[in-house]
């Protein structure tokens, strides 16, 4: 007997004896995943509501919104953008109809030019991803800027440990800190 003979006999063997046990597996890991698969899938329609967590109503000027982390996780890195966290809005009331953009961003905008990530969507559930800087301070603020059809601007700071505070304790391990 030569010695391929024996080696192929054993896989075989062992392959006889553990096919079923191996079936049954695919089978029951996609059952087992199942459940996360329809709530990443309710998260995506909306109908579990604007994210993973609520921030909630905020008056910016004579409009007012609903604002959401997506999820809560730590900023991911996406290429040359660095860290971005994403965030999920709602336009409310008279906003439906008067505001035409809205815009995020860490730190106050230098200029109308340079107001941050524009959210996209319908105007009851809009996604921007937030870049947020390495360098930035915990305690930083994010401002929420709504551009009216109008032409009109209103701005709104927001405490960052309140819009995302899984966002100020990555700051905090990574050692952010004001540029």
């Amino acid at each position: 007997m030569s010695v391929a003979t024996i080696e192929t006999g054993t896989l075989k063997r062992w392959w006889l004896r553990w096919r079923f046990h191996l079936s049954a597996l695919v089978v029951l890991v996609p059952a087992a995943l199942t459940p996360l698969y329809f709530e990443q899938v309710a998260m995506f329609a909306g109908t579990s509501g604007l994210g993973a967590r609520e921030i909630g109503e905020r008056q910016v000027g004579p409009w007012t919104v609903r604002l959401a982390e997506f999820d809560l996780m730590a900023p991911q890195v996406q290429g040359p953008a660095g860290p971005v966290k994403l965030f999920s809005l709602a336009l409310t009331g008279r906003a439906l109809t008067e505001v035409r953009a809205a815009y995020l961003k860490v730190g106050k905008p230098r200029s109308l030019r340079a107001t941050g990530a524009i959210f996209f969507g319908t105007p009851y559930r809009q996604t921007a991803g937030l870049p947020v800087p390495e360098r930035t301070s915990p305690d930083a603020e994010v401002w929420l800027t709504l551009e009216g059809w109008d032409g009109s601007m209103q701005q709104a700071p927001l405490k960052l440990t309140d819009v995302s505070p899984v966002t100020a304790d990555w700051l905090k391990r990574n050692g952010g800190r004001k540029p």
